[in-house]
């Protein structure tokens, strides 16, 4: 044997698939004897070196079945090349991927390590590229501990010999030029643990576009090239505070808001078509979407996701929901994802055990299995993998220009004893129970994702009362823009479940809520959670009769939009769908239907949003005490509540008031801040939207009298179950 010869040893090792370092044996390589090129094609029964331009330069010699080997002396290791492989079958050329030089570079390995890649989307995963002068695919993995790692697909046979990547020692990364390869290309990872074991084939953790399932694997794509036309939607987004601008949020499963042929998913182009008109017609400014990450189990909601880069494949590819953010930018309206970086499901083609142990989710399972969802914890400690979940959450706010984050279950990221009883979780060495790294990645992320995406809204679903959610960092909170008021959204329903005779017993139900309303930067939301799981629906939870029902509905909805804190309304709600929500299936769109008291709904809802988003004083200053003054708070016997909302510009002021009995209220006096007439701007009783129609011919002129207070009052008629906006009219 030649001393350029590869050692059988490690010839049997390649061939085996447990060479630790195949781009030590195969490829170009410098020997004192000169270059000698060894490739390993399982086919081939010849192999031979040309030059790119089809020369013949060497044909190699077999060592072992698809194993070949050769020395060219005089020709540098650098020169490009091309095999010509043949068999019984015939011949066909390849580019050795071990001919070319690594795709990654010093810093990804020290960036990584320290947890501050803010563009580690762009350089992990598998991405077309030129490398080298090549047109090809560089994929590239975090894996530290595993003993081996290829990429294998369709165009290897998934043959794990093949493409078998090269190892960054210092930062656990691996990764490979595959030359020849394009978008479109299937892959996963074959890892092959320390101990030796062959685990199950892994979805790439930062793969762009997933299959529709139930297949499983990761799909080569490019989301870096889409043409967008929002660049004035995105430059008036970064103008003025988020919380000082209106929101009102229509929150949307795209899986079941409307179904095509068949009950089939409609595509994200036909969604944009078919959606963004209906929320602009409805006057919501925001959308927010249930997780699109890619997801296994269609009845998770997107709740348990497998890709936090790849849109999920349901309703098309990454490009056509581009499509559709641009679109909702296009008509006026934000767009807004559910994120969720609190835990993952643990499929075998996942994150768990991604290398043969714990990687992404904690060692200890008292701090890495969540109880209730039987899910994995990521471990926020590891430096990595709050750069992974940073990583995303950058990524969808640059790629897809998305206009905000709502963070799923902060809740139980803060608490290392949330769902756990004694014994079953691990405390801090003070025997405190707050997740200290769950706090700092946090902190960590809401600083970057504001310092580098002016105007988006970081929003956080709290259920605790967790001091400064939404508080800067540098105050020591936790630096989102909102939190979801849990509370609120509880008690109100709480209160309205109740048949109106009894609701004059409960009334502080509606009143609690203001003894903390200014604590946070507060969303209201109605969301998918208060109309799934036996809960009912907003409609079917209201006390009384069905007439009641609609009323109270229409009544909730006004005092809510009223109400200090921005709004969110789920799909449905908006036009008081009697049946539970599900995933399966779409909307029950055939009740609305003209002068139906669905549509009623439906109709006031357009209405209050279209007021909402007119007047300052409904929405400027719902995070600050300046906006809002009670006028009645103690009125239970009759189940009236009325407050005023300013603009705190000197606007002109809102003074709402509702009456939750079914008795309509005469000659009601109302204490205003103003003498003149204030103009009745909605009346949730009105014929229109399916009331009884008492109310106060547009409008009443306050007098000089004072009540409440206030040095001026009214005498109103209040309807029964209705809600009413009284606008000061300046002379």
């Amino acid at each position: 044997m030649f001393a350029w010869q590869a050692p059988d040893r490690e010839v049997d090792a390649l061939m085996g698939a447990r060479h630790p370092d195949p781009f030590a044996l195969l490829g170009p390589h410098e020997t004192p004897d000169g270059v000698v090129i060894r490739a390993f094609v399982p086919d081939a029964d010849s192999l031979v070196v040309l030059e790119p331009d089809g020369t013949p330069v060497l044909e190699l010699a077999a060592r072992a079945p698809g194993f070949f080997e050769g020395l060219v002396p005089g020709r540098p290791a650098w020169a490009r090349y091309v095999l010509k492989a043949a068999n019984a079958g015939g011949d066909w050329t390849l580019e050795d991927p071990y001919s070319f030089g690594p795709v990654l570079g010093p810093l990804d390995d020290h960036l990584l390590l320290e947890g501050r890649h803010r563009q580690l989307y762009e350089r992990l995963g598998s991405h077309p590229c030129e490398h080298e002068g090549r047109e090809g695919v560089r994929f590239a993995v975090w894996a530290p501990n595993a003993a081996r790692v290829s990429v294998v697909g369709d165009f290897n046979r998934w043959d794990g010999r093949l493409h078998q990547m090269r190892k960054r020692v210092d930062s656990g990364l691996w990764e490979i030029f595959a030359p020849g390869l394009g978008e479109g290309a299937i892959y996963k990872y074959e890892i092959v643990a320390a101990d030796g074991r062959l685990l199950p084939l892994k979805a790439d953790p930062f793969g762009q576009r997933g299959e529709f399932r139930p297949a499983t694997g990761s799909i080569v794509a490019r989301t870096d090239r889409f043409e967008w036309t929002d660049a004035d939607f995105l430059a008036g987004r970064g103008e003025g505070e988020a919380r000082r601008k209106p929101m009102a949020t229509y929150e949307v499963h795209l899986g079941s808001w409307r179904r095509g042929e068949g009950g089939r998913f409609l595509t994200y182009d036909e969604l944009a078509d078919e959606l963004i008109p209906y929320v602009a017609w409805m006057g919501f400014t925001h959308i927010e979407l249930l997780p699109v990450s890619e997801h296994p189990l269609d009845a998770s909601w997107g709740y348990q996701p497998i890709g936090l880069f790849a849109p999920t494949s349901r309703f098309g590819d990454p490009e056509g929901f581009a499509r559709f953010v641009d679109a909702a930018h296009r008509a006026g309206i934000a767009v807004i994802l559910d994120w969720v970086p609190a835990h993952f499901p643990t499929d075998i083609h996942g994150l768990a055990h991604f290398d043969g142990g714990p990687l992404y989710e904690h060692a200890d399972p008292r701090r890495g299995f969540h109880p209730d969802w039987n899910t994995a914890i990521y471990d926020f400690g590891r430096r990595e993998v709050a750069n992974f979940l940073m990583a995303s959450a950058l990524y969808w706010l640059d790629r897809f220009h998305v206009d905000g984050l709502r963070v799923d279950a902060v809740a139980s990221m803060l608490y290392l004893n949330y769902s756990r009883r004694e014994g079953e979780w691990s405390p801090n060495p003070d025997g405190s129970n707050d997740n200290k790294d769950a706090v700092a990645f946090l902190r960590q992320a809401n600083e970057t994702i504001y310092a580098l995406n002016p105007g988006v809204a970081v929003i956080a679903e709290e259920s605790t009362t967790w001091s400064g959610v939404s508080s800067p960092v540098d105050a020591g909170g936790l630096g989102f823009g909102f939190k979801w008021n849990m509370g609120w959204m509880h008690d109100t329903l709480d209160y309205l479940s109740l048949d109106p005779v009894h609701r004059h017993w409960h009334h502080d139900k509606i009143t609690f809520g203001f003894t903390y309303l200014f604590t946070e930067n507060f969303v209201l939301p109605l969301s998918h959670d208060e109309v799934v799981h036996g809960k009912g629906t907003v409609l079917s939870r209201m006390g009384g009769d069905d007439w009641q029902k609609f009323a109270s509905v229409r009544a909730y909805y006004a005092m809510m939009w009223a109400y200090p804190g921005k709004k969110l309304l789920f799909m449905g709600q908006e036009f008081a769908q009697r049946d539970e929500w599900s995933e399966a299936r779409a909307l029950d769109w055939h009740v609305v239907w003209d002068g139906s008291r669905h549509q009623g709904v439906q109709l006031l809802v357009r209405d209050i949003n279209a007021l909402y988003t007119k007047v300052p004083a409904l929405y400027a200053r719902d995070c600050e005490p300046e906006g809002f003054r009670w006028i009645v708070v103690d009125d239970s016997a009759q189940s009236v509540f009325a407050w005023l909302r300013e603009d705190g510009e000197g606007g002109a002021p809102v003074a709402m008031v509702v009456n939750f009995t079914p008795v309509p209220r005469s000659f009601y006096r109302l204490g205003l801040p103003r003498a003149g007439r204030w103009r009745e701007v909605l009346n949730t009783d009105a014929g229109c939207y399916g009331g009884s129609g008492i109310g106060n011919l547009g409008g009443v002129v306050a007098t000089e009298t004072p009540a409440h207070g206030y040095p001026a009052s009214a005498e109103l008629v209040l309807p029964p179950l209705a809600c009413l906006y009284l606008q000061w009219e300046p002379d």
